[in-house]
């Protein structure tokens, strides 16, 4: 009972347009092909009478023939205008779907725009991009110090050899004097002498020459 309350849509109502347009168009189409039977019936009819030689009904059977033909005609015209009926509404429930789903996209966005702000999304944007920064900058910072500690790690290997190799030139000096002068008497001899003991005269020349010293 609740159905025969209940208030037609739009597609209800273009379903039943349809569905009367086509029941139109078959009875159309019923009336047109009984009127073909009809136009068949009279031609042979005229052609009888024309053979007995009975002009007054061969005219009057003519006249009817054509009026039968115009109706006919009618049919075909009539049928054009349902068919055309029916596309013009099919149309006009797309363009409504259409507009319906407009207006659904239309309210989905103004809902969106309501709720989001745009000066917050602009505060937003602005806060990543500052963060962002900081973050670029504590990484940057990072890898200085990181750098920093691995250069300091070469240039204290760096002075550590610069420190061996003086030492090593003071060693071969000392040593130098050390030969020439007399024995004090027995005692240990220190590392840097007891490592220069064991060079010979031509490294220690070539060391010289190394240091630019004739």
């Amino acid at each position: 009972m609740a159905s025969l309350f209940k208030k037609k849509t739009v597609d209800d109502i273009i379903k039943e347009q349809n569905k009367e347009l086509r029941g139109t168009q078959r009875q159309i189409t019923r009336d047109r092909a009984a009127l073909e039977r009809q136009e068949k019936q009279m031609e042979m009819e005229i052609k009888k009478m024309a053979k007995t030689g009975n002009r007054e009904a061969c005219k009057i059977l003519a006249k009817q023939l054509v009026q039968l033909r115009k109706q006919k005609n009618r049919t075909y015209a009539v049928s054009s205008k349902v068919t055309s009926m029916s596309t013009q509404t099919k149309v006009m429930n797309s363009q409504m779907k259409m507009a319906g789903a407009m207006s659904t996209t239309a309210k989905t966005m103004q809902a969106v725009n309501k709720k989001m702000d745009p000066q917050k999304t602009l505060q937003t944007m602005q806060n990543f991009q500052k963060e962002n920064m900081k973050m670029g900058m504590t990484e940057d910072m990072i890898n200085d110090t990181l750098d920093e500690i691995f250069d300091e790690s070469g240039d204290e290997e760096e002075s550590q050899d610069i420190v061996n190799q003086v030492l090593d030139e003071i060693g071969i000096e000392i040593t130098g004097k050390m030969v020439s002068a007399p024995s004090a008497g027995k005692s240990l001899p220190s590392a840097s002498t007891s490592k220069a003991a064991g060079i010979s005269d031509e490294e220690i020349e070539r060391q010289l020459r190394a240091l630019g010293v004739d």
